[in-house]
């Protein structure tokens, strides 16, 4: 049975999926603009560290007032309403609740809800996947020791591209590589919240009047997010990790299958089996035809005479040799895709991606030459970026993770380029995010 069938089962039975929600900022709204359509799925609370703010994006996106008046949790059980409040620890522990969405963007914050979670016997689809490139292997790990069910959320590309993988590998095709679009040249990973508009092609004043935030759509221009995105696929599907981190090889839609091959075929790959990032844009900064910046891809290898035969004979798409063929997908509609992710987890058991290795890192990379004392601001900010790397290699150098490279001191300068290790910074050792990540660091080996 479909899921949509299940969900309107369970609608028709009077026990729908009963979710809470931590975190109602952009991505959680397009989620909320989603689930007055969706049937069998009741929004039992939101809690965010703005209630007013949650509100008025619940207006933004079309909600009536009167299905956010309950006074608690219970109250809004009774009558079918959500309750919105500040207190995420009452809307994980509530009984009712099926299924939390961690939804905050914030990885320190995310791993210590999705960790309460869990000890509350709740399973978890996790947004903040800048967590889940952290720590998401020890994250997966606590989840089944509790008995509960970890996911990658639906909607947001690293989801959409493991599913694109699992469909490859289910029907036989070995995977070659595996990721999304980008519109990237080498001079954006250098990038802060003051220059970002002008990259994206908008004024100040545009951002302004959007309510865009700088800083996180620099995590976005920088390549801090391609990487962390790349790193959870990895972690999820065990592919590969470029060892110098991501080329962003510029390619059309058609071109995928050229450009994702073995160096020895004419490709940019170190080997078959790794994940990539295409760029939307020539060295040059020319924008390429029927990009797939906004989209996910998979390329599959046709192994005998045969398979490349029916490539052929149907028309698919396929490097010059006739061996490698791309799906994809061109668009990604990010939060309003999320109920698939919490539909499979409640009415399947079935994550939409999980981790189940440890693969790959990214590392807190400096932007420019960085003084002793100097406060890093994190992902998207002035200070540092993310950049892609093996997890053994990050390992043995003791990089640092960038999901917890905000609000720290350096103990020495660095220089631009460099990717900073534990050593150079003060940590914070007072999180659970640090707890975890360094418990993975002692106990988890990365894969080869």
């Amino acid at each position: 049975m479909s899921l949509h069938h299940k969900l309107l089962a369970r609608q028709a039975d009077g026990r729908p999926i009963r979710v809470g929600l931590i975190g109602a900022g952009k991505f959680g709204s397009m989620y909320l603009a989603q689930v007055p359509h969706t049937p069998g799925m009741h929004l039992l609370g939101i809690a965010d560290l703005s209630p007013v703010g949650a509100r008025s994006n619940l207006a933004r996106v079309g909600w009536a007032a009167e299905r956010t008046m309950a006074t608690s949790l219970d109250d809004a059980l009774r009558h079918g309403t959500t309750f919105i409040g500040e207190d995420w620890q009452a809307l994980v522990r509530h009984p009712a609740v099926d299924v939390i969405v961690e939804c905050t963007g914030h990885p320190l914050a995310a791993v210590e809800h999705c960790l309460a979670a869990f000890a509350a016997g709740k399973p978890v689809v996790n947004v903040t996947v800048e967590a889940d490139a952290m720590c998401g292997p020890m994250l997966a790990a606590r989840a089944q020791a509790a008995g509960v069910l970890y996911s990658l959320a639906f909607g947001d590309q690293p989801a959409l591209i493991c599913d694109l993988v699992d469909w490859a590998r289910t029907c036989g095709f070995p995977v070659v590589a595996a990721g999304r679009g980008h519109k990237w040249l080498p001079h954006f990973s250098r990038s802060t919240p003051d220059t970002v508009w002008g990259y994206y092609g908008l004024t100040p004043a545009q951002a302004r009047r959007g309510g865009l935030n700088p800083k996180m759509f620099n995590s976005f221009l920088d390549g801090s997010k391609p990487s962390i995105e790349s790193a959870a696929v990895a972690n999820a599907t065990g592919l590969g990790v470029p060892s110098s981190g991501l080329l962003y090889p510029p390619a059309s839609v058609e071109d995928i299958p050229f450009v994702t091959r073995p160096r020895s075929e004419g490709g940019v790959l170190e080997r078959k089996g790794m994940v990539e990032v295409i760029s939307s844009l020539e060295p040059d900064g020319r924008a390429i035809g029927y990009d797939i910046r906004m989209g996910v891809w998979v390329t599959v290898e046709g192994e005998t005479e045969y398979i490349r035969n029916c490539f052929e004979e149907y028309n698919a798409k396929t490097d010059p040799s006739g061996r490698y063929f791309t799906l994809y997908k061109r668009w990604h509609l990010i939060g309003l895709e999320v109920g698939f992710s919490v539909a499979s987890l409640a009415l399947r058991g079935e994550p939409t991606g999980v981790a189940l290795g440890w693969q790959a890192d990214v590392v807190a990379t400096a932007k420019r030459d960085l003084g002793e004392g100097e406060v890093l601001d994190g992902e998207g900010g002035y200070t540092v970026w993310g950049k892609l790397q093996p997890a053994s290699r990050s390992l043995a150098s003791g990089g640092l993770p960038l999901g917890l490279a905000h609000g720290i001191r350096l103990r020495r300068a660095v220089a631009e380029g460099q990717m900073l290790t534990w050593s150079d910074v003060v940590a914070d050792e007072s999180s659970s995010a640090f707890r975890l990540r360094r418990e993975m660091e002692g106990t988890m080996t990365p894969q080869a």
